[in-house]
């Protein structure tokens, strides 16, 4: 069973509450206190969430932690399974 690519958790933290709560990347920085710079790597899938950033998010968009956390696992694993198979 071939198993498609997961969204990076950028992409869906743009999609999924950026876009609908109609903030911008710049406003988010603002409320996590961080720089621009830092949302939009993650954004851009250049960054993974770290638990720092896992919690910031929590507190500001009101999403378990957890959830960005598993969002993250889930992407990083599905990438080490892909150079997995190259080596192998």
């Amino acid at each position: 069973m071939k198993q498609h690519k997961p969204s990076h958790p950028g992409e869906l933290l743009q999609r999924l509450y950026l876009d609908e709560m109609e903030m911008t990347q710049t406003e988010l920085a603002g409320k996590i206190g961080c720089r621009h710079a830092q949302v939009n790597l993650v954004i851009n899938g250049k960054r993974g969430i770290t638990p720092e950033f896992a919690l910031e998010l929590e507190r500001v968009l009101k999403v378990d932690a957890e959830t960005w956390l598993n969002l993250q696992l889930k992407f990083d694993l599905w990438e080490a399974r892909q150079q997995h198979k190259k080596l192998a």
